[in-house]
Formats: C-alpha cells, structure tokens, sequence
C-alpha cells in the first residue's frame, strides 16, 4: 500500500525545516548505499550535526503524532532516518532498500519533500511493480509512505534542486497485508463512529481492530 500525506507541518514549519536543511553541510549520497545501490546512486546527502538530528527529531515527532501515519504504519520505531539533495544531473538508478539497517528490520519507506514539485525538473520518485511505473512528484511538505520491499527510483533531476527527507519505519506489525487490513478497520471505525456515534456495529468493528492487533504485533 501506497499512502501520501499532505499535511504533516503547516506552512511555518516546513519553511524553518528547509531553511534548517539549507544551512547544512552535505557529502556524497554514496556513503549510506549498499554495495549495489551505490552504483546507480549519485546524490548528496547531510553530513551528521546536531542541527540534522534536530531537523530529523521534528520530523518523528510529528509522524508518530499522525493519526494516518500511525494506522498504515504501526511504527515501532526509525531505523534510519536521511536529508537528500539532487541537483542538475543527479538521480538514484532502480534498486531495494536494505532489509536491515542499524540492526532494526526495515517495512516501510517514506520520502518527505521539502522542495515545491514546481522547484525543479524531473526527479519523480518512481515505483516499479512489474506492470506499470508509477511516479510520484511531491509538493514541499508531502510526504509518500511505501513498502521497503518495492523496487524504485529516483528519475533524473533535469533543472533545480530536489531535497527530501527519507527514511525507514520498523512497524509493530511486519507483514503488510496484516497492516492493511487493520488500517481498513481504522477507516471503518471512524467512519462508523463519526456518522453513528458508539453504536453497537462500532463495538464490534473496534473489537475485530484491537484483537487483531494483539494477535499480530510483535512481542
């Protein structure tokens, strides 16, 4: 499941992200990729600080704040988290995030934009499913949650400049159908209890939801 959200900061706080993100100092992409990857990468990416970490623990804060994010993603945890830039030329060629990174399982991959899809040329973030590609191009402060498991690209960037946040969600629950499904329960609950209030259909939707998820989280 491919899920985009459009409203993880307010106008305020995205500017102040990316004026944060400007000031930084930034090295080759290359360093983080497998041993793979790292051939069909070429980007920039910001070099560790203080000032990355805190850019980097706004961004958790909110996530595990949203309420979409948590239903699809029943984060457990970061296992990594990156600020990446692409200028003229840059891209990232076809290939899958890494199963493991820091010693946590990865299940779900986002890329948070921080630049307006009007800002720059090419540099769609492209998913790859064996029938047809699909490209995403975000406005600056959306953000596109995927399975890590996906094969994706980043096309190249023909003119401007691309920054993005990436990173990488341990999920309660590691198997995707399994996180879909409770997030359809999510949605239905709602739905129920908006429309309904706390009406016996509710109970049982809610029941089905919760026992679900003590059946399926990890330990």
């Amino acid at each position: 499941m491919i899920v985009v959200i459009g409203d993880l900061f307010d106008a305020h706080e995205l500017a102040a992200l990316r004026e944060a993100a400007d000031r930084l100092d930034y090295v080759d992409g290359r360093g983080t990729a497998g041993r793979y990857a790292r051939e069909v990468k070429s980007n920039l990416q910001a070099a560790p600080s203080p000032q990355r970490e805190a850019i980097f623990a706004k961004l958790r804060q909110a996530m595990l704040a949203h309420e979409v994010v948590r239903s699809v993603a029943r984060p457990r945890g970061f296992a990594r988290l990156l600020l990446s830039r692409y200028g003229p030329g840059s891209s990232y060629g076809t290939h899958v995030d890494d199963p493991v990174m820091n010693g946590c399982r990865t299940d779900l991959s986002f890329t948070l934009s921080l630049s307006d899809a009007s800002g720059y040329e090419g540099g769609e973030l492209v998913m790859e499913d064996g029938i047809e590609d699909r490209a995403f191009k975000l406005d600056a402060g959306d953000l596109v949650l995927y399975p890590t498991s996906a094969l994706h690209r980043v096309a190249p960037v023909l003119s401007g400049e691309r920054v993005a946040i990436v990173g990488w969600i341990t999920s309660w629950v590691r198997d995707p159908a399994r996180r879909e499904i409770l997030h359809d329960l999510d949605v239905a609950a709602r739905a129920i209890f908006d429309e309904h209030g706390k009406t016996p259909a509710f109970d049982r939707v809610f029941k089905a939801k919760a026992n679900l998820a003590r059946m399926w989280y990890d330990d």
